[in-house]
């Protein structure tokens, strides 16, 4: 998790506050508009100003090797991309476009068979068009880590620019 923000009171943190509250209200929703991650039934657990936590549970459709019982690397994959993408809009306060521009997933082991994978995504930092991200998938405790990823995320849209313009960039 992130370390404690010094500008805790700052109406820029107030207004991430805001939307972070808006989307665990509305997660369902947030999750059911990204089809692939609505089929693999990944739901969000909570967030904080940056950090998006979720929880893929496991499900008899995602194993990649019917022996193992083991999920595919494919659905870790998608799920950290877009938990990723996700953590941008907590960090920029706006349900935004971004786009995956650059990707590297580190598998640090198989996950366990019929074990959920739980996972978090933070956003660190941006600039006026781009969003770069870290993110881990666990199983059981914080240092069991299936995979990590770090990813940087272009920034598109009208709306986007708008915001940015209006400060919501670069923190």
């Amino acid at each position: 998790m992130p370390p404690p923000n010094k500008d805790a009171g700052s109406p820029a943190r107030n207004d991430r506050s805001e939307f972070r509250q808006a989307l665990l209200q509305n997660k369902e929703r947030v999750t059911a508009a990204i089809p692939f991650i609505r089929e693999i039934g990944f739901q969000i657990l909570d967030a904080d100003d940056t950090t998006l936590f979720g929880v893929l549970p496991y499900r008899e459709h995602l194993v990649g090797d019917p022996e193992t019982g083991v999920v595919a690397g494919g659905v870790i994959t998608t799920m950290l991309d877009s938990m990723c993408g996700l953590s941008c809009a907590l960090r920029l306060k706006s349900v935004l476009q971004v786009a995956t521009l650059d990707l590297r997933i580190d598998y640090m082991r198989p996950a366990k068979p019929h074990v959920d994978i739980l996972a978090e995504a933070e956003c660190y930092h941006t600039t006026r068009s781009v969003c770069f991200t870290r993110a881990i998938a666990y199983q059981g405790e914080r240092t069991r880590i299936v995979a990590s990823a770090a990813g940087a995320f272009a920034i598109t849209g009208d709306a986007a620019r708008r915001d940015l313009a209006a400060g919501g960039g670069a923190r």
